[in-house]
């Protein structure tokens, strides 16, 4: 099977609290869903993925900060910001979450799953190397491209659609030559980073940030030309995209507007892309997106999309 589903059952111990808005139902909602498209189910390897070790994560963090979140968590807990919370379960969940993306990313990469979504949470891509905020503990996109150098990919693409800027994912990657990163966010918005002249030290970085309330076709038509202009004369071995389905209308923390059809274009346009580039690799990682039953429907139409 060419299309793997990956996640792993301690995603659901990070506790945030019944009214956070990143919570485990978020991962409930994608499962839900996939029961009312069971030939999508079956179409699909389902895999449980793994815990990223401590020398794993240190690709994308310091000691001192991994050291912090571990024992943050097995003191009981606490704050790492005004809004990203550490509960006795999140340093299980938060290395689950990077593991897998880490497992999804050694499968392209060796040839057993092509393509993969992983729907894992908590999400990573505003994570710093020495702090986490954003609801994100570990920067898991970020950790798994570094990874994949290692691994002997020379280019890297990272895609961040998700409705907030990927400050955590360029901070980690944009001093390493065989990573580009392309983000796609809503502006002015948390995190109040982005800016389209921020070319990041080495040029490496297409940041977009648009205002909310546009036409959906606007979204994806300056996405596709930046994804574009950092391809050209230059082609990825590997495409990772941060799928924030926050970049959906009637998400209550962003305002851009793409529906269900524009998910499936958006897919299917990296698909393409990355067939002409790199043999289909592509990894798919869940970011935002806080309207659960939207999130279900909007997994759905990217994984039809991926297969």
């Amino acid at each position: 099977m060419s299309l793997a589903f990956i996640s792993h059952s301690d995603v659901g111990v990070h506790d945030n609290g019944w009214r956070h808005p990143e919570h485990v139902g978020r991962i409930r909602a994608i499962t839900r869903a996939l029961r009312y498209h069971p030939e999508l189910f079956m179409e699909l390897e389902h895999v449980e993925g793994r815990h990223a070790t401590e020398d794993e994560l240190a690709l994308g963090h310091d000691a001192a900060y991994i050291a912090r979140v571990r024992d943050l968590a097995a003191a009981g807990g606490g704050r790492l910001d005004a809004d990203t919370l550490v509960s006795p379960g999140s340093w299980d969940a938060a290395r689950a979450a990077a593991g897998s993306v880490l497992e999804a990313t050694e499968r392209a990469l060796d040839g057993r799953n092509r393509r993969s979504f992983v729907a894992v949470r908590p999400p990573g891509h505003h994570a710093l190397r020495a702090q986490g905020m954003g609801f994100c503990l570990f920067g898991s996109v970020a950790i798994a491209a570094l990874r994949a150098v290692q691994l002997g990919a020379q280019r890297v693409l990272i895609v961040d659609w998700d409705v907030h800027h990927g400050n955590g994912t360029q901070a980690i990657v944009e001093r390493e030559p065989a990573i580009r990163f392309v983000s796609l966010h809503q502006w002015p918005w948390y995190p109040g980073s982005g800016a389209a002249e921020d070319r990041g030290p080495h040029g490496s970085v297409w940041n977009v940030p648009m205002p909310a309330g546009l036409p959906a076709a606007r979204y994806l038509a300056v996405l596709f030309a930046a994804v574009d202009a950092a391809t050209e004369d230059w082609t990825p071995d590997l495409v990772l995209v941060s799928s924030g389905f926050d970049s959906m209308a009637g998400d209550p923390l962003g305002g851009f507007t793409l529906e269900l059809d524009d998910i499936g274009t958006l897919t299917r346009g990296l698909v393409a892309r990355a067939e002409r580039w790199c043999g289909g690799r592509l990894v798919s990682a869940l970011e935002g997106g806080y309207e659960p039953d939207r999130v279900g429907a909007g997994v759905m139409a990217h994984l039809h999309a991926l297969r």
